[in-house]
């Protein structure tokens, strides 16, 4: 895809990045990351397009994040009712506020990897996610070099896990709300899922 020139607006606002996160983990590449997903996905526009384009945001994690496992909405939930298999530490990469308005059952709300230490054996496998798959790649990628040997992100995040039906909750009610990240990125999400309250 051909991109604009310039820098986007959420590389100049920080707070209003969906991607933020690389501003302190690769800041050398922090302008040409945060221009490609920004540019490609917000400032031409291709959010109209609802599930096609949360697609197109998967395949950019994908080309982002080549050395993370992604695994898909469907398998998790497949994994998460098999009573037969371990069930895997969920971890969701988004904020605190994020976090509280809903979540994957049982997902802690980690962003560190020494958070993630601290809970959770290298050895059991563990799953990332936050809105839509960047921030949880990000620290998937860490959990990878310091030693976790099975490590995935959740495909989509919860932004396509929701969309799909599956459940989230609010400590322990399922609830039928995400946090939308913001105007931009919520729409990505479906419209029904947005809380009644504005979040941003």
């Amino acid at each position: 895809m051909k991109l604009t020139s310039g820098v986007c607006h959420g590389c100049r606002e920080r707070s209003l990045c969906p991607v933020r996160s690389y501003h302190t983990i690769l800041p050398a590449l922090r302008i040409r990351q945060c221009f490609f997903v920004l540019a490609s996905f917000a400032c031409l526009g291709v959010f109209s397009a609802g599930a096609q384009a949360l697609d197109s945001v998967i395949q950019s994690v994908r080309k982002q994040f080549p050395s993370v496992e992604q695994l898909a909405t469907d398998e998790l939930a497949g994994w998460l009712a098999d009573s037969k298999r371990s069930a895997p530490f969920l971890v969701d990469a988004r904020s605190a506020g994020e976090f509280s308005l809903s979540h994957l059952r049982d997902a802690a709300n980690l962003t560190t990897v020494s958070e993630v230490e601290s809970l959770v054996s290298r050895s059991r496998p563990v799953v990332v996610y936050c809105s839509v798959g960047y921030r949880s790649s990000a620290l998937a990628q860490k959990l990878q070099k310091a030693g976790f040997a099975h490590v995935y992100n959740l495909e989509g995040s919860i932004f396509k896990w929701a969309n799909e039906g599956h459940p989230v909750f609010r400590g322990t009610s399922k609830v039928e709300e995400v946090h939308p990240y913001n105007a931009t990125w919520g729409k990505l999400l479906d419209q029904r899922l947005h809380p009644k309250q504005k979040t941003f």
